[in-house]
């Protein structure tokens, strides 16, 4: 018997499970205020934080380190790689410390699990990573020549979520063209062609979100970075993948909190809320011209995805396109789990990652 623990550092909240071959001991999610995390100058800095709610959890549930046969943990924002399962090693731990794709709370995922694993000698392993880029050239292309899109999205979440759909409808994956979106405090989305995702939208150029401001009037976004309103690099990185959306238009990244505002007559919170649910059906019907409009389905998914109110007002916008299926919540750490699962028994081989130094 397999007694995997799974970790999933997020924005505001740590999840943390531990499995018994395919049956859960314990799931938990630990919630962070902004004020917690916003005490650190940078995501990395939250190395020991997270480590201690980790075994704190573990101990609070009965299970000890030693009594582990394997750790995984969401991936962080790493270079492009390929889907699946890797090991983590000291070139992933360089990478997402020093030169990440992004900065994000995910990267300290791989450090915690490294460390547990290397401390019980068991192996550690990352599954699914964000930064999964299968695009075929098509849709790799931007405007300037320089700047290639990325499939930057939460591929372990819509790759679980694209499992349950082919369980539930019966259409293969192999045989279909699905389009994923994920909601939650960033909003991303994929289409799944013939069970390979040709195309996404990730968090930059897509819908904002309670979190992120999505895609922006490029213009303005220049003239920002020039206003000395930002001093760094960081301080607007941190404005656009932190502090947007909902936080900026609301004061909130809690979709409860807007319902009830607009429950309470507050018409900018309605008409925000609106807005951004308008800025995920726009970008469900741009990956479906990708497949010519032939999309056998559309999945909503993640903690948003609970909203009736929100997945109303996507849902009326889009089901002309294909059948939309709601999938609310996640499945971020059963499918990490069962990954690493999947190494254990032999059925995939784990990859090896390599840095990459310099401008990502």
């Amino acid at each position: 018997m397999e007694t995997i623990l799974a970790i999933n550092p997020g924005s505001t909240s740590t999840k943390i499970a531990v499995y018994q071959d395919e049956n859960p001991l314990f799931v938990e999610s630990i919630a962070h205020s902004l004020e917690e995390v916003g005490k650190y100058e940078n995501v990395f800095d939250q190395y020991e934080f997270r480590l201690n709610v980790v075994i704190d959890a573990m101990e609070k549930h009965g299970v000890k380190p030693e009594d582990l046969t394997c750790v995984v943990s969401r991936c962080g924002l790493l270079p492009p790689i390929n889907s699946g399962a890797y090991n983590i090693n000291e070139d992933m731990i360089w990478q997402l410390q020093y030169n990440p794709d992004n900065p994000h709370a995910s990267n300290v995922g791989a450090p915690i699990a490294y460390a547990i694993g290397q401390k019980n000698h068991i192996p550690a392993l990352v599954y699914d990573g964000i930064t999964v880029n299968e695009l075929i050239p098509l849709t790799k292309i931007s405007g300037l020549k320089s700047l290639k899109r990325k499939s930057m999205c939460h591929h372990l979440n819509m790759h679980a979520a694209a499992i349950r759909w082919e369980q539930e409808t019966g259409k293969k994956l192999a045989e279909s063209n699905l389009i994923l979106a994920h909601l939650g405090g960033g909003i991303t989305l994929t289409l799944r062609s013939n069970n390979r995702v040709i195309d996404g939208i990730s968090d930059e150029e897509g819908p904002f979100a309670p979190e992120r401001v999505g895609a922006v009037p490029t213009y303005q976004l220049v003239n920002m970075c020039y206003s000395g309103d930002y001093p760094t690099k960081r301080d607007l990185m941190n404005a656009i993948k932190g502090h947007g959306g909902l936080i900026d238009h609301l004061g909130t990244n809690d979709t409860r909190e807007v319902e009830k505002m607009i429950a309470d007559g507050d018409e900018y919170a309605k008409l925000v809320y609106e807005a951004m649910a308008l800025s995920v059906a726009k970008n469900i019907a741009t990956l479906a011209v990708t497949v010519t409009g032939k999309v056998d389905g559309i999945v909503l998914t993640g903690g948003i995805a609970k909203s009736e109110m929100f997945t109303k007002m996507v849902i009326d916008r889009v089901s002309w396109i294909a059948p939309v299926t709601i999938f609310g919540g996640e499945n971020e750490m059963e499918s990490l789990a069962f990954g690493a699962l999947r190494v254990l028994r032999g059925e995939e081989t784990a990859q090896e990652f390599t840095k990459v130094e310099g401008r990502l």
